[in-house]
C-alpha cells in the first residue's frame, strides 16, 4: 500500500511498511524510512508506484487553472478529493487527486487551508485585493529590473536625480530605487558610489563629501530658524580696562580678549575676558535648544557651520569699539611674573581692538621680539610682556616646547586652494593658548572647589575624554581642565559658564549634582565633536590632494614615521607607503605620487630613494 502524506509543509509519497492506530512506518522512494502520524496521511492507493504518481501529478498540475478551480469550488469548505471528483467528473486517479492537492496548496490567495487536505475558497473581495497586490508586485519587479538595467549600463534614470547623494549615505533600503542600485552594483561588480559616479551623478566630489556629512549631522539643513536677540540683565558693573582680541580675519565668534594694567607698585593685572552668552541663553529656551542640537561650530577649509545663529553671535561677540558682557578672570602678577592672586567677575568690558593675525604676525613675531629697534606698533608693550608671562606659565606646566613644529592654514578661493605653512608656537599662539589654558584649568579647579558640577576634558595615557569629574589632563600638565573660554563655539563651554556665573552670583547652579542633563551633554558632545573633527580632517586631506593636482606635484619628500607610515615635508599629510617598509624611522625619502582619487580621498605613494638617513639620536625628535 502506498500513501501521500504531509511533512514540514511539503507533500511526500512513500510505501507503508507497518501501521498502528496512531502511526505508520513509511519508506520513501529514496529508501529513507520514517515514522509519521496517521493523521498526516492524506491519500492511500495501491497503484501505480509513488514515483509514477508524483511525476504525473506534477504534469497535471501545470494544466490546472486556479481561477477556474476557485469558481468551481463554490464558497464552502471542502476536501481536495471532493473537488477532484467534481473537477474531473469521475472518481479521480491518485495522480489527479495529488495534482489538485498540489494546485490548491500552491494557490494560497485563492484557497485558505483549513485543516488536513481541506480548504476554503477565499471571499471574492479578498481574492481581488490579493490579485491587485500581486500585480503591484509584478509591476514593481519589472520597474526594479528596468532601473537596475539602466544603472548597469551606466545610464542614470531620471528617478535618481533627486536621490543622489542621499541614496548613497542615508538610504531607505525598502525603496525600489535602492534595491535596483543594489542589483546593478552586484551585476557590475562596482560599489554603489562608483556605479553612481560612472553614471555621471557625482559631478563635484567636494559637494559629495560635504553633503555626506550634512545628511548625517544636519539632515534638516544648516540654516537657522528666525530667532530674537536675547535681553541681557539690565545692569552689570563696568570695568575700566581696554581689552583687545587676537584672531584671524575669518573669525566672527570672538570669544576671548585680554587686557593688561600696569600698577604703581610694579605688579601687573592681567584680564582674561570671555564672551558671556550664558547671560541671555537660558537653559531649555529656544536659543538653548539651537545650541544644544549643534553642540559645536564645525570648521573645515573654506567655510564653517556655526553653533549659534548670526544674530546671537553678533549680540555676544567681543567686537571692537563695543562694551560687551564678559566673564572676566583677573590675574595679579608680581614683577617676577609670579601669580599672586586671581579674581572672577561678571562685568561689561570695553573691547578697544580686534587684532587680526594677518596684520599682527608681521609685527609681533619671534624676530621682532629679538629686535629692540623694530618700529613701534599698537599694544607692543602689552604683547611683549604677555609673551614673557606666557613662557612662565608654559614652563610651570612642564611643557616648555623647544621643538620647531609647523601648522598649515588652508585658504580656499573658488576652485583653488593655498596651503600656507605657519610655525606652531608663534608668539601670538603662545600668548593666547597659555592664558586660555590657565583660565580653563583655574575655573575647572574653582568649580571643583565649590562642589559645583562641570564638564572637564581629561587625558591619561594618551587618551582624551569628556567627563564630569575634575581629572588631570596629562597632555597639558594641569590637575583639571574645564573648557570655558569658547562659549560661542562649544556648548560645553556655555554649560560651564552657566555654572561659573552661579558661583559669581551666589545662586544655585543651573545643573545640580548628578544632573542627567549634564551627563547627556557630555555623551552627545563627545560624539558630535569627534564627528566634526573627523569631517575637518577628511576635508583637509581632500584639499591636500586637490593641491597636489593643482600644482602638478608628482614627487615629494617625506619622513618615515615607522614601518610604512610617512609624513610629507611640504604638507600636513600622513599616509601609508608599503614600499617604504624596511627604511629606518626618521629617514627622509622621495616618493612618487599617482592614482589620486578625490572620491575615496586616496592616492598611491611609491618609494623612489632615501634622501637622508635618520638624524643622530642626540638631535632626533622624540
Amino acid at each position: 500500500m502506498y500513501l501521500i502524506f504531509e511533512e514540514d509543509g511539503h507533500f511526500k509519497a512513500g510505501s507503508i511498511l507497518s501501521e498502528t492506530d496512531a502511526t505508520a512506518q513509511v519508506e520513501a522512494a529514496s529508501g529513507k524510512r520514517s515514522k509519521i502520524k496517521t493523521a498526516a496521511i492524506l491519500l492511500r492507493f495501491a497503484a501505480p508506484s509513488p514515483t509514477e504518481v508524483m511525476a504525473e501529478a506534477e504534469t497535471l498540475t501545470e494544466e490546472l487553472d486556479a481561477d477556474f478551480l476557485w469558481e468551481v469550488a463554490g464558497t464552502e469548505e471542502f476536501g481536495f478529493e471532493q473537488l477532484a471528483q467534481e473537477y474531473y467528473g469521475h472518481a479521480p486517479r491518485p495522480a489527479e487527486s495529488v495534482a489538485l492537492l498540489l494546485k490548491l496548496h500552491a494557490s494560497p490567495i485563492h484557497f485558505h487551508k483549513r485543516g488536513k487536505g481541506r480548504y476554503r475558497p477565499a471571499p471574492a473581495e479578498t481574492l481581488a485585493a490579493a490579485k491587485a497586490g500581486l500585480e503591484k508586485k509584478r509591476l514593481a519587479a519589472e520597474r526594479q529590473a528596468h532601473l537596475a538595467g539602466e544603472l548597469a549600463a551606466f545610464r542614470l534614470p531620471p528617478e535618481y536625480a533627486s536621490l543622489v547623494p542621499r541614496i548613497l549615505i542615508a538610504p531607505d533600503k525598502n525603496t525600489l530605487e535602492y534595491k535596483a542600485l543594489e542589483d546593478a552594483a552586484a551585476a557590475t561588480g562596482l560599489s554603489q558610489v562608483r556605479l553612481i559616479e560612472r553614471c555621471g551623478a557625482i559631478p563635484s566630489t567636494l559637494e559629495f563629501h560635504r553633503m555626506s556629512f550634512l545628511l548625517e549631522w544636519f539632515p534638516r539643513g544648516t540654516e537657522f530658524n528666525p530667532v530674537t536677540e536675547p535681553i541681557d540683565p539690565p545692569e552689570l558693573p563696568r570695568s575700566s580696562v581696554r581689552a583687545f582680541s587676537m584672531d584671524d580675519e575669518a573669525t566672527t565668534e570672538i570669544d576671548d580678549a585680554l587686557s593688561v594694567e600696569w600698577r604703581d607698585d610694579g605688579s601687573i593685572r592681567v584680564g582674561i575676558h570671555i564672551a558671556a552668552p550664558a547671560l541671555g541663553i537660558t537653559p531649555g529656551s529656544e536659543l538653548d535648544r539651537v545650541a544644544r542640537e549643534r553642540l559645536s561650530t564645525v570648521y573645515f577649509p573654506g567655510d564653517k557651520i556655526t553653533m549659534l545663529p548670526e544674530t546671537l553671535i553678533h549680540h555676544y561677540t567681543l567686537g571692537e569699539a563695543h562694551d560687551c558682557p564678559a566673564l572676566s578672570l583677573y590675574l595679579d602678577v608680581a614683577p617676577d611674573l609670579r601669580v599672586l592672586g586671581t579674581e572672577t567677575k561678571l562685568e561689561m568690558v570695553h573691547i578697544a581692538d580686534n587684532l587680526r593675525h594677518e596684520t599682527l604676525e608681521a609685527e609681533f613675531n619671534a624676530e621682532t621680539l629679538r629686535n629692540p629697534d623694530f618700529p613701534d606698533y599698537p599694544y607692543r608693550r602689552e604683547l611683549e610682556w604677555l609673551h614673557d608671562f606666557a613662557a612662565v606659565l608654559e614652563a610651570g606646566r612642564g611643557k616648555a616646547d623647544t621643538i620647531d613644529r609647523v601648522d598649515y592654514n588652508f585658504k580656499v578661493d573658488g576652485e583653488r586652494i593655498s596651503i600656507v605653512p605657519r610655525k606652531r608656537g608663534s608668539p601670538i599662539d603662545k600668548v593666547v593658548s597659555e592664558l586660555m589654558i590657565f583660565a580653563n584649568a583655574h575655573w575647572g579647579g574653582w568649580l571643583a572647589e565649590k562642589r559645583v558640577p562641570g564638564i572637564y576634558r581629561a587625558q591619561a595615557n594618551g587618551k582624551t575624554r569628556m567627563t564630569t569629574a575634575p581629572d588631570p589632563h596629562q597632555g597639558l600638565g594641569v590637575d583639571q581642565y574645564a573648557w570655558s573660554t569658547s562659549p560661542l563655539r562649544r556648548y560645553v563651554d556655555l554649560v560651564n559658564q552657566r555654572q561659573l556665573i552661579s558661583i559669581v552670583a551666589g545662586t544655585d547652579p543651573v545643573y545640580p549634582p548628578r544632573s542627567e542633563q549634564l551627563f547627556a551633554t557630555v555623551r552627545d558632545f563627545e560624539l558630535a565633536y569627534d564627528a566634526y573633527n573627523e569631517f575637518q580632517r577628511r576635508l583637509e586631506r581632500y584639499w591636500m590632494l586637490r593641491w597636489l593636482i593643482q600644482e602638478n606635484v608628482s614627487e615629494v619628500t617625506a619622513s618615515v614615521i615607522r614601518e610604512d607610515l610617512v609624513r610629507f615635508d611640504s604638507l600636513p599629510l600622513v599616509t601609508r607607503a608599503p614600499s617604504v617598509t624596511g627604511v629606518a624611522p626618521g629617514a627622509k625619502v622621495r616618493l612618487a605620487l599617482s592614482d589620486i582619487d578625490l572620491l575615496d580621498i586616496q592616492f598611491h605613494a611609491e618609494y623612489i630613494e632615501t634622501v637622508a638617513p635618520p638624524p643622530d639620536s642626540s638631535t632626533a625628535v622624540p
